[in-house]
């Protein structure tokens, strides 16, 4: 297998990853490809159930695990095998940080939790991923991406006031909680070069929601107001809201006191801004139909290039609604290198894109490639397992690896 050789900020760094599917995996991703080694615990026979999913490739690999699973080591390995066990517990002596997003008790059955590999290496940073947490009377419930933005109020707050509630156009949930896996395991890390120790972490995908909501929980605490939906316009902000051009293209203006008078003038609305109610944020708000109607037709009459030309040269901040090809093609993002390549042992060479973390005026860290299924249970068992090619081949016979 291919991995990253280049050492990173994390070169040294093992890690242990007992976790599938989305925010886990994205989140030990990062650690690998800023260089830290990252062993991937898988099944014997099927692996992360995310290499079976959509979009596949011609030769069978899936496009959804590739976007999260670069940079690692996979093996495989029974853990309802008391066998496997033994080799999970020998891994884990020789590991700084663990991963695990079983369901709160599951490792603990295992003799994988916390309390009991912390006993043999004081110094593991032990991370708990799960959809409730570690307390409360959710705990043991499963959960899904949209189940969390549909629990959170996330749902609730995205998409047009008159109609129903929406997704978000990302697995946001899975996503912002693989960061806040990755801010734990560095935060650990940190912790235990100052005291010598590790410690447990439990990050809860409902925790991580419910935080996203600090804005609509401030307009709740102030003003006792259970903020709702309001598209794509700003609710304490005028304006901030997506526009139609004549073309039919949609554009994304958002702008402050100090952009309203270039804005007015470019669309040719004198009278909006010489009014004085209208110089400052809060008037606008209070006269939010008045303003938007006037601006829903005023961009309503231009073609949106020479518009988006003619907005960016008076400084006012505005933006294309691209959808996904065009975003990625962009020359900026093709500047900043957003899209590289991997080259992979059985599906070639394929797109993905950069763990976008960069060291000024370094290179960026290389894409990873995604491991087979158990490419290197024998090398990682021999070097952090210390177990010979006999022990190897009794475990393969066994059906433990």
């Amino acid at each position: 297998m291919t991995h990253t050789t280049t050492p990173g900020p994390l070169d040294g760094v093992t890690v242990l990853d007992f976790s599938r599917v989305l925010a886990a995996p994205m989140a030990t991703q990062i650690l690998a490809e800023q260089g830290a080694t990252v062993i991937k615990v898988e099944r014997p026979g099927a692996g992360d159930e995310t290499r079976g999913f959509e979009p596949r490739l011609p030769h069978g690999e899936s496009a959804y695990f590739f976007a999260f699973n670069r940079g690692k080591h996979s093996i495989t390995l029974d853990l309802k095998d008391p066998r496997g066990q033994e080799v999970a517990r020998r891994l884990a002596a020789r590991a700084d940080v663990i991963v695990e997003n079983f369901l709160p008790g599951a490792m603990e059955r295992l003799g994988l939790g916390y309390e009991d590999l912390s006993a043999d290496n004081p110094a593991l940073v032990y991370i708990s991923a799960t959809g409730f947490g570690q307390s409360g009377p959710d705990r043991r419930r499963k959960g899904y991406d949209t189940v969390f933005q549909a629990l959170s109020g996330v749902m609730a707050m995205t998409g047009e006031p008159e109609g129903p509630p929406s997704k978000a156009g990302v697995p946001v949930a899975d996503m912002t909680s693989g960061l806040w896996v990755a801010i734990a395991a560095l935060t650990g890390l940190a912790g235990r070069g100052a005291t010598g120790r590790g410690r447990h972490f439990d990050v809860s995908m409902m925790d991580v929601q419910l935080s996203l909501q600090a804005l609509n929980a401030a307009r709740l605490f102030a003003l006792d107001e259970d903020p709702v939906r309001t598209g794509t316009q700003h609710p304490g902000r005028v304006p901030s809201a997506a526009f139609r051009a004549a073309d039919g293209e949609w554009l994304h203006i958002s702008g402050s006191d100090q952009h309203w008078a270039p804005l007015c003038d470019v669309l040719g609305l004198p009278g909006l801004g010489a009014d004085p109610e209208l110089r400052h944020n809060a008037g606008r708000v209070a006269q939010r139909d008045r303003v938007m109607t006037a601006l829903r037709a005023a961009v309503a009459g231009r073609e949106r290039e020479p518009l988006l030309k003619e907005l960016r040269a008076a400084d006012v901040p505005v933006g294309e609604v691209r959808g996904v090809r065009e975003a990625l093609s962009d020359p900026h993002a093709r500047a900043r290198g957003v899209v590289t390549d991997f080259e992979h042992p059985t599906e070639g060479t394929f797109k993905a894109l950069r763990t976008p973390l960069r060291e000024t005026g370094g290179e960026p860290a290389p894409a990873g490639t995604p491991p087979l299924l158990g490419a290197d249970t024998e090398s990682v068992l021999a070097r952090f397992a210390g177990l010979d090619d006999h022990a190897i081949e009794g475990l393969r016979a066994a059906g433990v690896i």
